[in-house]
């Protein structure tokens, strides 16, 4: 009575609540705020603050030591059967959700995946449905039902525990519960079996909590924002294998319409050539190839091939290009297999897959800041030689870009430190006040004296003498490098003996717009941004579970749009620069702030204006010149201890800026065919060039435990 009392006083509550969502008038802003998009103006921010933060500690301190215990005892393969069990116990919930809202095929669908799973997969432990018959799961709620309804959510709220939510979300909890088999059985011994699986499941969210922690400055709009967009998706049902199927669909209908006119414009390109009596040269597939990824730039590469034009030093075989901003995304497919696998789950202390061999450690860099965290690994012979990774902009130790760096270097016998980019919010938390990362010259200076004492803490922690050092950064951590290794050049202290780096920005400026631009195409095309962005949300998410889940996933495209593509990278790269601005600002994280009224109308230009030009750089062509690659040009003629990696099609630097490098460093840059900006990294072309460049020619140790 009392579960039906609260259940019919919320939904009242959802009704009558003025906040609708969905009419609220977005604030014009450089950036959508979609926080605000999603869950509209945050009415009890500065209690959820609060209450967040006491989540996290009881998180802490509480619950997740009771999740390594679980996960410490049963392996992997054990959870994921009771977790599949359990979801087959919650199929009234769905049920009745889909009947509810008229989805008859979803409950069709539903009641076969039950029937199934029940008997051929023993008590709903394993799921034949999926597996052999194809019938894919539809994971519906009462939420979901209530929204159909015409429900309103209701203000967000953060509640002791529970964490974010809102009144239509506490009400469908309530439902869900009500319609749950166990919530009936209530003897000692099912009570345990309940606890138990009120671990298990809980236990999922566990790696998503540590990864909010230790990556955003501001735990709490991160996550308001990613509870606004998932809701969204689920009440939306774009969480269905449909939404991925008509992304690929879409994209191979495109790549069909090019190829046609890529072929058109071929045919047209030969008989012009052959028609031109002092250019009798033929069109060539190579020519194609060499020209790069843009279909429109191809043939107008190939056809004016002159005594300057770049060439491919590395062709990738079997790459389907679609536009450089989708191309660039083709970074999330760099991985190894090794990385993190393991019979037990990630909380458990005994996963001792190579991610999680890797230590973590620290350093003062300065008095009365907080310490600068790192990460490493070392070889059974501690005086081998080390790997430096600076990773790209914003990135911190947790990359996984770097953990699989780190992997290939250690198989090829280096020990391996891991440095976040020092534009970045922790990076900043332990530099002396008034410290704005930003030009590559003034920041080498504190970068190299975190390197320094770096490796100085390890070589007497471990009483050894690291027998050669490899610097390698991608992105902005790439052209970072080279200005350590002209400062190293000019004085050298480190005694780094090779330097890689991938996809450096010619000219950091130039780069720089690019990103303003393609982060603010959005407000171009404004109607609709709240479907937009949870559509491409959707895809982005089950993309991700096909990955985790398939053991070869082989993909040849990648099922977004170009403007979805800008919609992806934009919303990343502005995330990076917020959490960097809001530790500059030095924001509490449980107080009440407005700073996100400025942080969203801030592009990169906005904080270099602010932060960075002033009595040193005082135009924006000061600091373009200072921060240029060719200006460390007497150290790229003159030295031979460095290799460059880039692509013909990387959108952060033009063709000018790539034949400018060429001439400068000859053959130690390697231009790729394709794959824009680190979206070659997975490459087997790009792999067995960077395995041949720092190979040892050592026999692999193993780590000493």
């Amino acid at each position: 009575m009392l579960k039906k009392f609260l259940t019919t006083l919320i939904i009242l509550f959802c009704s009558t609540n003025i906040a609708i969502c969905e009419e609220l008038v977005i604030p014009q802003s450089k950036y959508p705020d979609y926080a605000y998009i999603y869950l509209g103006p945050d009415k009890y921010e500065k209690i959820n603050r609060q209450v967040f933060a006491f989540n996290l500690g009881l998180n802490k301190y509480a619950i997740r030591p009771i999740h390594i215990l679980w996960c410490s005892i049963i392996p992997e393969y054990g959870i994921e059967r009771i977790q599949t069990a359990y979801k087959n116990i919650e199929y009234p919930k769905r049920l009745v959700s889909t009947v509810i809202q008229k989805d008859f095929k979803a409950s069709k669908t539903e009641t076969a995946r039950f029937l199934t799973n029940t008997t051929i997969g023993i008590g709903g432990m394993f799921d034949p449905a999926k597996r052999y018959f194809n019938i894919e799961p539809v994971n519906e709620d009462m939420e979901q039902a209530l929204t159909k309804c015409k429900c309103n959510s209701g203000s967000y709220i953060v509640l002791p525990i529970m964490n974010g939510t809102t009144a239509r979300g506490i009400a469908g909890k309530i439902l869900d519960t009500s319609l749950n088999p166990t919530s009936y059985v209530g003897t000692p011994i099912l009570a345990m079996v309940k606890a138990g699986l009120a671990v298990n499941r809980t236990s999922y969210i566990q790696p998503l909590i540590k990864m909010i922690e230790s990556t955003y400055a501001d735990p709490y709009e991160i996550s308001k924002k990613m509870y606004g967009i998932d809701n969204y998706i689920k009440c939306h049902n774009l969480d269905r294998k449909e939404i991925l199927e008509n992304g690929f669909k879409i994209i191979k209908e495109e790549e069909e319409n090019k190829s046609n006119e890529l072929v058109e414009n071929t045919l047209n390109m030969r008989g012009k050539r052959d028609s031109d009596k002092n250019n009798p040269e033929r069109l060539t597939v190579a020519d194609i190839i060499k020209g790069g990824a843009n279909i429109d730039n191809i043939i107008l590469k190939s056809y004016n091939l002159d005594n300057s034009q770049l060439m491919a030093d590395i062709l990738i075989e079997d790459y389907h290009p679609q536009n450089p901003v989708v191309d660039s995304m083709r970074t999330a497919l760099f991985d190894l297999p090794e990385v993190d696998d393991s019979i037990w789950n990630e909380l458990s202390i005994w996963n001792r897959c190579f991610s999680k061999k890797i230590k973590t450690a620290s350093v003062n860099i300065t008095p009365n800041k907080e310490n600068y965290k790192f990460k490493y690994i070392m070889q059974n012979d501690k005086n081998s030689p080390v790997a430096i990774i600076y990773p790209s902009i914003g990135e911190g130790i947790t990359s996984h870009h770097s953990v699989v760096l780190a992997k290939i270097f250690y198989d090829e016998g280096y020990s391996v430190i891991i440095q976040g980019s020092h534009f970045q919010w922790e990076f900043v938390k332990s530099m002396p006040e008034g410290y704005k990362p930003g030009v590559p010259s003034e920041d080498i200076k504190y970068l190299k004296t975190v390197t320094t004492k770096i490796i100085d803490n390890l070589e007497k922690k471990y009483n050894c003498k690291f027998n050669g050092k490899t610097v390698i950064g991608t992105s902005f951590g790439a052209l970072t490098t080279l200005f350590l290794a002209n400062e190293e050049y000019k004085n050298n202290t480190l005694n780094i003996t090779k330097y890689i780096s991938i996809c450096p920005p010619v000219e950091l400026v130039y780069a720089m717009e690019q990103f303003d631009k393609n982060s603010e195409e959005w407000s171009k095309s404004p109607n609709n941004i709240k479907n937009k962005a949870a559509l491409t949300a959707a895809k982005i998410v089950q993309l991700t579970d096909m990955k985790d889940t398939a053991k070869n996933l082989n993909l040849k495209t990648l099922p977004f749009t170009e403007e979805e593509g800008k919609l992806i990278t934009g919303f990343i790269m502005h995330q990076k620069l917020s959490d960097l601005i809001f530790t500059i600002e030095n924001i509490q994280k449980n107080k009440k702030t407005n700073i996100y009224e400025t942080i969203n109308n801030m592009n990169y230009r906005d904080y270099t204006e602010k932060y960075l030009l002033g009595e040193k750089y005082k135009t924006m062509e000061d600091l373009r010149n200072n921060s240029n690659l060719l200006s460390i040009s007497d150290y790229l003629e003159n030295n031979s201890n460095y290799k460059i990696y880039h692509s013909l099609d990387d959108y952060l630097v033009n063709q000018k800026q790539l034949k400018q490098l060429k001439i400068h460093t000859g053959k130690k840059t390697i231009l790729l065919s394709n794959g824009a900006h680190l979206g070659f990294l997975y490459t087997p072309e790009f792999l067995k060039d960077l395995k041949q460049e720092i190979s040892l020619n050592t026999k692999n140790t193993k780590v000493n435990n």
